[in-house]
């Protein structure tokens, strides 16, 4: 394609009379004459730089196949005409768009396989010209759903998941975040479509290898990963307008998945909230609100403790909205408090209810729940004892003594809490031996304020003195 110049002559009245001349010649069934006389003109106009009537033209001549039916010459003319020396670059695009329009309408009438040829045909158009980016874009989509579709329908695993790979790269290979000709909704909506792809596929090859987790990169893992990438492309500020959330609730509920493979549960209360934080979702009260702040409250307890988990607990409990979930506020009131949890105790008020809901019915999330009630009963210890015996920390834990060891030297190699085992004794310390030097430093600190409280009284004595020393002398 030539660099644009300036037009040189206009045919807009050649292009009046021939287009008259090759709707009579098409409905004559002579198409092919019809096309000839439009392709010679066509290069007048095209050589003149004339770019009304060029799109005309070209447009008049994909007209003229597709309303006689012959799919093979529309194809034919589509390759050629965009392949012309010098064409125009909105010519192109024009046919290109005008195809795309009739997509729908061929696979219907004229079944799959017709369809499939033009958008191959489209695709080899559009392909690696940036101003095609878009309609290159949209054409891709549809193959990527029709790909999908016949995954769906499989019965075979192995072609099920080579098909559904086929569907995931062709659109994984656009970088729709780059184009500036799509507009933003319409390139979040892309990425969605790569994210939601990226999942399935990898959920089927997790599936594959019997297991949905982590440490199988032979599974799905390399799909998760693209799941990441193409969550950070999204932006988070144009899914806050209030046209765009049905996006924005896409968006978190395939984030709050991939949160839960990775057993992230502080990063699925986060997105919960995010949803929560939803207008549409906030005024529903007892149905996805109250459904969406049960979630933050299941996640943000079984999220290992640090200093986000706390901050995010605290704010959660002060949220002025949890009070109206009972059980939810008391269990969140459970955590925050400075107070032993009896596993057996809480199994028995707070297990009934929710090893019915769909969090808990795993074994996995349970018994991370009983892990985060142990961490939280050994800060709790840490804060009020020095030295306690291992037996007496079993008990108060109602674990074995193994158990009560692993977790403990989890919580220690993690920093949460500092803490020595004196096996031969049987003796936890949760106080780290203080040198000479910290001792006096600590000592000087308090004699400081010591000595800057008695120097306060002692100000505050003969104020009192003068004033009642004043009062007699009045008197």
């Amino acid at each position: 394609m030539a660099d644009p110049k300036k037009q040189e002559k206009d045919f807009t009245k050649e292009v009046d009379a021939l287009i008259a001349e090759t709707t009579t010649l098409a409905a004559s069934k002579k198409l092919q004459e019809a096309l000839d006389k439009i392709y010679v003109l066509e290069k007048q106009t095209r050589n003149a730089s004339d770019l009304k009537s060029t799109t005309r033209l070209v447009k008049e001549a994909s007209e003229l196949c597709y309303k006689a039916r012959n799919f093979k010459l529309l194809n034919s003319n589509i390759s050629s005409l965009s392949k012309k020396h010098g064409q125009l670059k909105a010519a192109i695009q024009a046919i290109v768009e005008q195809a795309y329009e009739w997509l729908e309408d061929i696979r219907k009438t004229q079944g799959t396989e017709t369809w499939l040829e033009l958008i191959e045909t489209l695709r080899t158009v559009t392909e690696g010209k940036i101003f095609l980016e878009t309609p290159r874009a949209r054409v891709t989509l549809l193959l990527a759903h029709h790909h999908e579709s016949i995954a769906a329908a499989s019965t075979s695993p192995a072609s099920r998941k080579e098909t559904l790979q086929l569907a995931s790269d062709l659109l994984s290979d656009l970088q729709v975040e780059t184009y500036s000709s799509m507009d933003r909704r319409e390139k979040t909506e892309f990425l969605l479509e790569q994210m939601r792809l990226l999942i399935a596929l990898a959920r089927l090859k997790d599936s594959d290898i019997g297991k949905e987790g982590k440490d199988s990169i032979g599974g799905g893992e390399s799909e998760w990963v693209k799941v990441r990438v193409g969550g950070r492309k999204v932006n988070e500020e144009f899914l806050k307008d209030k046209a765009n959330e049905d996006l924005k609730l896409k968006y978190y509920d395939m984030m709050i998945q991939y949160a839960l493979y990775g057993s992230t549960y502080l990063d699925a209360a986060k997105y919960y909230h995010k949803v929560w934080e939803t207008p549409s979702i906030k005024e529903d009260v007892n149905g996805r609100g109250r459904e969406a702040l049960e979630h933050i409250v299941y996640y943000v307890v079984l999220a290992p403790h640090d200093n986000e988990q706390s901050d995010m607990l605290h704010r959660l409990f002060a949220d002025p909205a949890l009070p109206k979930l009972e059980l939810h506020y008391a269990l969140v009131k459970c955590f925050t408090t400075p107070e032993l949890m009896r596993w057996p105790g809480i199994e028995a008020i707070y297990g009934p209810h929710l090893r019915k809901t769909q969090v808990f019915t795993s074994e996995k999330l349970w018994e991370d729940l009983h892990t985060r009630v142990i961490e939280h009963n050994i800060r709790i210890v840490a804060q009020y004892y020095t030295r306690i015996t291992l037996a007496r920390l079993t008990s108060l834990l109602d674990l074995t003594q193994q158990q009560t060891e692993e977790i403990l030297c989890r919580l220690v190699v993690s920093a949460t809490v500092w803490a020595r085992i004196d096996r031969p004794t049987g003796i936890v310390n949760f106080r780290n031996s203080r040198s000479a030097e910290d001792v006096m430093n600590d000592w000087s600190s308090d004699m400081q304020r010591l000595l800057g409280l008695v120097e306060k009284t002692w100000m505050g004595v003969n104020a009192a003195q003068a004033a009642q020393s004043r009062a007699i002398k009045a008197a």
